[in-house]
């Protein structure tokens, strides 16, 4: 899929690429430091970077759970943090109109796990002609986001990725099966949402838990068996995050992993 992006950096250096930001965007400022201390590193390492941010959360556990500064507000700020840095950004779609709208403002559109299934909401964000990633709903068989891709190749768009984010385990857990990356890599390049892998659902309190103990661990495993991408929430205080604080990886720990993590790809290729 990167090969597409005509302003993403270090392409040919045969690493891993990786998508990381906030949650959601909470504001200029915060945005513009994030983006700068990851392309910091990214550059260090030689790793292809996208910045992740959604511009508005439609999946929440409650009804007075935060969803946005607000849209436009939001997607000016990921428009921003693409200008100033010159790298692509990216951000999730939960509506068909929001495709056309979003387009105007990030590289790369991405279709979240529950909303895999919607035909029309794929065939709206492939038709942008924007790259497209399809997050592999926690329901779904590695094989079955064989079809997902094909909405977006039979919309005559070419530009597609998946994003392996775990499979339900029980009602509040998920678990990572490593066997369904080369089975989805027939298919289209997988990137690993490790942060969201962890995630544990369906909480008592109506906020979702996470085990960002273990985003080491998910993420050497996935460049083991030749994840091309890796998909992570980071953020400089994930204790005071507005969305999924409980699963994000603390900003001034993401050095130390991108460090580890170069140094699987080295050794598998």
């Amino acid at each position: 899929m990167i090969q597409y992006l005509d302003n993403i950096h270090h392409k040919d250096s045969k690493n891993f690429f990786l998508i990381a930001g906030p949650c959601i965007i909470e504001g200029e400022d915060m945005a513009l430091r994030i983006a700068e201390k990851v392309i910091e590193l990214t550059n260090k390492y030689n790793i292809p970077y996208i910045f992740k941010g959604s511009f508005k959360k439609a999946n929440r556990s409650r009804v007075d759970s935060f969803t946005t500064i607000g849209e436009e507000k939001s997607l000016e700020i990921l428009k921003k943090v693409g200008e100033t840095f010159n790298i692509p950004t990216t951000t999730d779609i939960h509506e068909n109109e929001h495709a056309a709208l979003a387009a105007q403002y990030v590289d790369v559109l991405q279709i979240p796990a529950f909303l895999v299934r919607q035909t029309d909401l794929l065939v709206a964000a492939a038709q942008t002609g924007k790259c497209v990633t399809l997050k592999k709903g926690q329901f779904l068989s590695p094989e079955s986001m064989k079809f997902a891709v094909q909405k977006i190749t039979d919309s005559e768009n070419q530009k597609v990725a998946i994003i392996e984010r775990g499979n339900s385990f029980g009602y509040t857990d998920l678990i990572v099966d490593y066997r369904g990356i080369p089975t989805m890599r027939e298919y289209a390049p997988v990137i690993l949402d490790v942060t969201h892998s962890l995630q544990q659902p369906n909480q008592s309190s109506g906020v979702t838990g996470g085990r960002p103990d273990l985003i080491e661990t998910v993420a050497k495993a996935g460049i083991a068996v030749g994840a091309d991408g890796i998909f992570i929430e980071t953020h400089p205080t994930p204790e005071t995050a507005l969305s999924d604080g409980a699963n994000m990886l603390r900003l001034d720990l993401l050095e130390d992993l991108l460090q580890k993590l170069t140094r699987v790809r080295e050794a598998i290729l």
